[in-house]
């Protein structure tokens, strides 16, 4: 009886997958075009530019204390977040970078953690990603970061925000 129900098998699945490839369901979609791509890549940097803004210091609810993520991080893409998840110290666990991000909003900064989930958070990742584009991916490597630097306007960030995502009254 198996080997006649490894048989059946052996012919149904070759059959069930040429059936689906001749009905077309397994077919690529055609590729982006230009106004696809145009549409895409100006989402992408309107989040970015929101997660700029969240980086130094748009949102008062991630500090209470006037520091910003910028403070100690002026460079996003020091934060490494192409090598998350990996092991904290301070944390004692693997974590994504994402959960260290929410660490420093609520330790350094005295703040109120994002949603690892909300528009806000990824707004914050594609934004360190973006400054990464074209940078080899070392995974695991541990944090190289730029020095922090002396906040000259505002609370936590030296120049004026562009206003997007918050409201600046």
């Amino acid at each position: 009886m198996k080997a006649t129900f490894k048989r059946t098998l052996a012919i149904a699945i070759p059959a069930a997958i040429t059936a689906a490839l001749a009905s077309g369901a397994a077919q690529a979609r055609d590729p982006f075009d230009k106004e696809a791509l145009d549409k895409q890549n100006a989402q992408l940097l309107e989040l970015v530019e929101l997660g700029y803004n969240l980086w130094h210091g748009s949102n008062p609810e991630m500090s209470s204390n006037g520091l910003a993520c910028g403070n100690c991080h002026p460079d996003a893409g020091a934060s490494n977040p192409q090598t998350f998840p990996k092991y904290i110290q301070n944390m004692n666990r693997v974590v994504q970078w994402g959960e260290m991000v929410n660490w420093c909003v609520q330790n350094p900064q005295a703040g109120k953690a994002l949603a690892l989930e909300s528009k806000d958070m990824t707004a914050m990742y594609a934004y360190a990603m973006n400054l990464h584009r074209g940078l080899p991916i070392q995974p695991g490597l541990a944090a190289q970061q730029t020095k922090p630097i002396p906040v000259k306007y505002g609370k936590g960030f030296p120049s004026k925000p562009s206003g997007i995502g918050f409201d600046t009254k």
